[in-house]
């Protein structure tokens, strides 16, 4: 582990990708990047570089993503409101973790963030911010760090805006970083490609 933050990491894997599959015949999270790993394994595997606990949110009946991202580490919670959205998602996940100290929010299609970024992240929390997010030319991306502080506004999250409105209202902590992957998430085929 590069950087072992106090934090929980929050996997949010739920989605239904239905740009990526519009049959839902294939999960973009088990697509295989050129290098042959699983788009959510390699996200799984970069935020456990940075903390000991990592919660994957997933939707029931995704049986072979629970495998594969328990094999890489994390524990999964199945979350029955999934198909509200990632609100739902990211409560779930929050709720499953009454003992965290802070979290950082990670979305499973977006395997390209650097360690380092996560790092930096965890590293704003752990120093006493209460919102921390990584910014990349102006463009805020992910992961997200919220701060113990912020757990009943998490709770009471739904529908699929996730945590979009605490971002907007609670003072921000920002990290400029150099990496362009805190913005490329894995949304169609064509991203899988460019990736």
């Amino acid at each position: 582990m590069a950087y072992a933050s106090l934090a929980t990491g929050v996997l949010l894997a739920a989605g239904f990708g239905s740009r990526f599959d519009p049959h839902g015949l294939h999960n973009k999270l088990l697509a295989r990047m050129p290098d042959g790993t699983a788009v959510a394994h390699e996200s799984a595997h970069r935020l456990l570089r940075v903390v000991s606990r990592v919660l994957a949110v997933v939707r029931p009946g995704s049986d072979a993503l629970a495998r594969m991202l328990n094999d890489a580490g994390c524990d999964v919670v199945f979350a029955a409101s999934a198909e509200r959205g990632m609100g739902a998602s990211l409560a779930a996940g929050i709720a499953a973790s009454d003992d965290a100290e802070g979290w950082i929010v990670a979305l499973a299609d977006m395997p390209r963030i650097a360690v380092p970024t996560i790092e930096a992240v965890a590293r704003g929390l752990d120093n006493g911010a209460s919102l921390v997010a990584p910014f990349y030319q102006g463009q805020r991306g992910h992961p997200v760090g919220f701060g113990a502080e912020h757990r009943n506004a998490l709770l009471a999250l739904d529908g699929d805006t996730g945590a979009k409105s605490l971002l907007m209202t609670e003072p921000l902590t920002r990290v400029s970083v150099d990496d362009p992957g805190i913005l490329r998430d894995v949304d169609t085929p064509e991203d899988l490609r460019r990736i």
